[in-house]
């Protein structure tokens, strides 16, 4: 295995985090909000991608996000889509600006990582591997059953903490869910991934050659100004969007993993979030009593909350919104945020 590569942080701020409603809203989503401290999401993701061994971090962001990620973050550069066309084609945009020889380290912004030691450990042996040509996803150690990730089959080892990824598993039922966590042989897909820039987009380009070549169109035909790269507009908005995973993970021969328990989380739901804030020791961000209650989250922006006499229930008051939810229920709050105001 190579010496030690420097990473290029490249985080990713798609996505509207409509799960997370009436917290997240389109003009302000998920990342870029202080969800599980004083920090916003997209700043601790900022934060655990820097120091020694990291170049300056690369955002991809919506162009209507542009603002916040400067008020967030300062001077940092950004490439700026015109349209969400998922991870795929994002992460094309960044390699493009890069070396070929550049190791990327590509995080979505709006995950929680209680144990960022643990991160950076993955992090630098991810990107050995992907110096060597791998393409690299961190594989995250389940402790429960969940139904709601994707997996990873473990392969043959590589070398002391890292393995080849023997398949891809799309997310189970609750049964195989458990099979998995028994079999001790799968870890959670988590959207993290170690990528030499050269080496994605030669495997885009094997893979999925009309999305490599429209990505480079847009690309070239960009511009950058003020810190902000902007890809040709009616280029990159012409791409048929699609995840790194079917794109290209699925496809390529050298796909391997690195395994980590990092305490980690996509705070995919308001379920997620009260587990996460649970854990580091508070559920409740309001003026709020609860009596007689378990498993009972408030957010407030403002009024007071009590609640009396329920289990596993979310409250959320955001401005003239209120959202009253059984926490098992909480994914489908993404099916309110589009008729929210109608």
């Amino acid at each position: 295995m190579t010496e030690q590569p420097r990473i290029h942080p490249v985080i990713l701020c798609g996505g509207g985090g409509t799960r997370l409603w009436p917290r997240s809203r389109a003009d302000r989503p998920k990342p870029f909000l202080p969800l599980t401290g004083e920090r916003t999401l997209f700043q601790q993701a900022l934060g655990r991608c820097s120091g020694e061994g990291f170049a300056a971090p690369i955002v991809v962001a919506g162009t209507a996000h542009v603002p916040l990620v400067r008020e967030q973050a300062g001077d940092v550069h950004i490439i700026a889509e015109p349209a969400g066309r998922n991870t795929a084609p994002a992460i094309a945009l960044a390699a493009l600006s890069l070396p070929a020889d550049a190791v990327m380290l590509v995080c979505p912004s709006d995950h929680h990582i209680a144990d960022e030691d643990a991160f950076r450990r993955a992090a630098f042996a991810a990107a050995r591997l992907a110096a060597d040509g791998w393409l690299v996803s961190f594989g995250i150690t389940p402790d429960r059953p969940e139904t709601g990730y994707g997996y990873l089959r473990h392969g043959e080892p590589l070398g002391p903490g890292a393995m080849a990824i023997a398949r891809f598993v799309e997310k189970p039922d609750a049964a195989t869910a458990r099979q998995f966590l028994e079999d001790g042989g799968y870890s959670w897909n988590g959207g993290i991934f170690a990528l030499r820039a050269g080496t994605y987009l030669d495997e885009l380009a094997r893979h999925r050659p009309a999305l490599a070549d429209q990505a480079r169109s847009a690309f070239e035909r960009g511009g950058e100004a003020d810190g902000v790269f902007r890809p040709d507009p009616a280029a990159f908005t012409a791409i048929e969007g699609e995840s790194i995973d079917y794109a290209v993970m699925e496809n390529a021969d050298r796909v391997a993993m690195v395994p980590v328990a990092m305490g980690w989380s996509d705070i995919g739901s308001w379920q997620a979030l009260r587990d996460v804030r649970v854990a580091d020791g508070g559920a409740c961000q309001a003026k709020h009593q609860r009596i007689d209650c378990s498993g009972v989250m408030i957010e407030s922006d403002g009024p007071r909350v009590s609640v009396v006499g329920l289990d596993d229930v979310i409250v959320v008051v955001d401005g003239d919104e209120v959202l009253v939810t059984r926490a098992s229920a909480s994914q489908s709050v993404g099916k309110l945020a589009g008729a929210a105001g109608k």
